[in-house]
């Protein structure tokens, strides 16, 4: 696998070994030998898998201590665009964003530590969007932050008259007022 740094230490775009040929072609998804020796020394314990339409955005979401997950995205189906948004005071990229296209067809994955806010909004007609998590979910630790929020200058790559959003994911607070507990 390649990795591709990003912006933000820790951020990682991953790139597999693809084989190609007439009948199709096969790559290695995950291999957890290879993922601790290039990206970091972590488990994976849940894998979640999600279906959404053209304009469905998720997120900023993120699990409070001592719940926090890592996790690494893919999309098997579609396209997205992927964020993860640093919320960890104190860092000196506190606030910044990365933003990675990730695509059926490009089989990029992305690393997201924990101490980040996560988010997507499907680009393509119809998106299959797989992700591990090195934590179990906890619903009572569950957090987030506005997707909308402005102050992030996240370009969402769609016209913001066809976002589609959860009524969860409309209440979420700014950055500048979200109880965020992460340390850098």
């Amino acid at each position: 696998m390649n990795v591709i740094e990003t912006e933000i230490p820790g951020v990682v775009i991953i790139e597999p070994r693809i084989f190609e040929d007439a009948r199709g072609y096969f790559f290695e998804s995950f291999s957890q030998k290879e993922f601790n020796e290039k990206v970091a020394n972590i488990t994976f314990v849940q894998d979640n898998e999600s279906k959404s339409s053209y304009g469905v955005m998720r997120g900023l979401h993120y699990q409070k201590p001592p719940y926090t997950q890592s996790k690494l995205v893919r999309v098997v189906k579609g396209s997205v665009l992927d964020v993860a948004v640093d919320v960890r005071k104190g860092s000196p990229t506190y606030g910044k964003h990365v933003a990675v296209e990730l695509t059926a067809d490009n089989h990029r994955q992305f690393f997201i530590p924990q101490g980040f806010a996560h988010g997507f909004v499907v680009l393509s007609e119809e998106a299959i969007f797989q992700y591990k998590c090195d934590n179990f979910y906890a619903p009572q630790s569950e957090g987030g932050i506005s997707i909308l929020d402005e102050s992030l200058g996240i370009d969402w790559k769609i016209p913001m008259d066809k976002a589609i959003l959860s009524d969860k994911d409309k209440k979420h607070p700014k950055l500048a007022d979200a109880p965020v507990d992460f340390e850098y």
